[in-house]
């Protein structure tokens, strides 16, 4: 009965440890690319502002932010696929002194200097970053959000664009701490 106990705390401690399962908070959608433009220039994106985008997949949204908006842009990707493809993309470039994509968890980041956060989650994920983003967030940030709005926060503006040919409307909130 002893070897039987020694044998199990043997492979227990052997065991690997388990690792914090990561919630993911959105597919996989990536955003058009006249409505990412939509998006910074509703976000009022200035050069040299730095802005963040949640859940920034391929890196599109970050990448036209420090192209074609001179903005110091990060994104924060959890998938390692849509990490790599957007950092491989970036360097192509030649963007890495203004764009950047943090591999990790969109809820454990720092975003207090923000001046454009860009999302576009579905609404139950507005809901867990919210809190985040209100104790964070100085005041006068300004938050786009893509087709689904944060529940409690009034937009300051909305903004719906008209179908280009994929079949559907798109609608943008504007929201500003």
């Amino acid at each position: 009965m002893l070897r039987i106990a020694a044998s199990l705390v043997l492979l227990a401690a052997a065991a690997p440890a388990q690792e914090k399962k990561t919630e993911k908070l959105a597919p996989y959608y990536p955003t058009p690319e006249f409505v990412v433009n939509k998006m910074l220039e509703f976000g009022g994106l200035k050069r040299g502002e730095k802005m963040f985008d949640l859940g920034s997949g391929d890196g599109r949204i970050v990448i036209m932010a420090a192209q074609k908006f001179g903005a110091n842009a990060t994104g924060v990707e959890m998938d390692n696929d849509l990490w790599k493809q957007s950092m491989d993309k970036i360097r192509s470039l030649g963007l890495e002194k203004t764009a950047r994509i943090i591999h990790g968890d969109i809820t454990t980041q720092d975003y207090s200097s923000a001046d454009l956060i860009t999302v576009y989650l579905l609404p139950t994920s507005n809901d867990k970053v919210s809190p985040i983003l209100e104790k964070q967030l100085k005041k006068g940030t300004r938050i786009v959000s893509h087709d689904f709005e944060f529940s409690g926060w009034k937009p300051e503006k909305t903004e719906t664009i008209d179908d280009d040919g994929e079949g559907r409307s798109h609608t943008l909130y504007l929201y500003r701490r």
